[in-house]
């Protein structure tokens, strides 16, 4: 029994101070903060060479910068209106399998057109859309949704005779 209690009197070896975890947690936190530095110098020199490039080319030639902003915004709302609008009639049985290969819907919202639905043929290349996604495109560029074909307003006032028209497909 003596042996027992010279067992139980020895102080037990203490672990050893937890700073190795310590050390550890600060190097992935440094190793963070370094990584976010790093991505906010470079997004910095990046908008810094864009902008840069901007102000040059608007002040190198700023009627050719001007052309060209406008020649990229949308049309107006006067030829807008001018484009043809069309009442969708849907198709017939037999041709519905061939339809679907060739895609009878809205480019943009990406749903089939109905019966009577009333859709937007641009007068350039002959792609149909619904009257409101097609305009909402238009405002705010001035090409076709699908070849992205330049829409002028001369080429809208082509269509001009042929305002409202029954479509068959």
């Amino acid at each position: 029994m003596s042996n027992c209690m010279d067992v139980s009197a020895t102080p037990s070896p203490e672990p050893p101070p937890p700073t190795a975890a310590l050390d550890y947690d600060a190097a992935v936190i440094l190793a963070a903060m370094l990584c976010a530095l790093v991505c906010a110098l470079g997004l910095n020199s990046v908008l810094q060479q864009c902008v840069a490039r901007c102000a040059r080319r608007a002040v190198a030639d700023p009627a050719g910068w001007v052309a060209h902003r406008r020649a990229n915004a949308g049309l107006k709302r006067e030829a807008l209106v001018a484009l043809p609008v069309a009442t969708y009639a849907g198709e017939k049985k037999q041709q519905q399998q061939h339809a679907s290969a060739s895609g009878a819907g809205c480019a943009i919202c990406l749903s089939d057109f109905a019966d009577g639905e009333t859709i937007r043929v641009l007068p350039v290349c002959g792609h149909r859309f619904h009257v409101l996604c097609v305009d909402r495109w238009l405002t705010s560029r001035c090409s076709c949704p699908t070849c992205r074909r330049r829409l002028s307003p001369d080429r809208a006032d082509a269509g001009e005779g042929q305002h409202r028209r029954e479509l068959q497909v």
